[in-house]
């Protein structure tokens, strides 16, 4: 896979992750829900952590923006070092299912970092009203933005676990919680690939010639 193309797919990635956003948070207040399927909503939330929601003002005794902001530079110095790998696979002609999954990863990741280096100084509030691009009033200023989230598939909804299941017998539970974006599924396709085709990935060309 050439360096032309590994652009061409991060280009289009960061397209569609970008106006899927921009789009959401100028026509959603926050939480607002349009129900696609039974198991497929658009539902407008706003990550203002990392992973899942959590913050490092949970973990570390600093203050919530503090730890926003040291949580979005370290994001820069992740998405550096993801591009660093990138170019380094695509100048070693490495296999291009390799260079796919490191492109995907790059796309999500760079697409998460401007929701959390741009949005808080771009966008106004989201609670109660439609967030207006570019107003006068931000919410927050530059490196604390918050990240956009809209996908969600609540496949099974306030179901209950057996009786029989120890510690979480007769607890409802629902599948699939998380709320997610185009960006954290090109992250997660990315991984997907490398695990799936971890031999063809890393694997020398004689292994792979081999295998095939």
């Amino acid at each position: 896979m050439s360096l032309k193309k590994s652009i061409l797919v991060i280009i289009l990635l960061l397209v569609v992750d970008q106006i899927s956003k921009i789009y959401i948070k100028t026509h959603f207040t926050y939480q607002q829900s349009i129900e696609v399927f039974s198991w497929f909503k658009i539902l407008f939330i706003e990550n203002e952590g990392a992973a899942w929601g959590a913050k490092l003002s949970d973990v570390f005794p600093v203050s919530d923006s503090t730890g926003k902001l040291i949580l979005t530079v370290f994001r820069l110095f992740a998405v550096a070092g993801i591009g660093y790998w990138l170019y380094g696979t695509i100048k070693k002609h490495a296999p291009s299912v390799l260079i796919l999954a490191v492109s995907l990863i790059f796309a999500g990741a760079l697409g998460n970092i401007i929701d959390s280096v741009f949005y808080g100084a771009i966008f106004d509030e989201s609670y109660g009203k439609i967030a207006t691009l570019f107003s006068d009033e931000p919410y927050s200023s530059l490196f604390h933005g918050k990240v956009v989230d809209m996908l969600y598939f609540p496949i099974i909804q306030d179901a209950i676990w057996p009786s029989w299941i120890p510690f979480v017998g007769g607890n409802t539970f629902s599948f699939f919680e998380p709320v997610f974006n185009i960006a954290d599924m090109a992250i997660s396709t990315g991984v997907g690939i490398l695990l799936v085709f971890n031999k063809k990935a890393f694997g020398t060309k004689t292994e792979i010639s081999a295998e095939e």
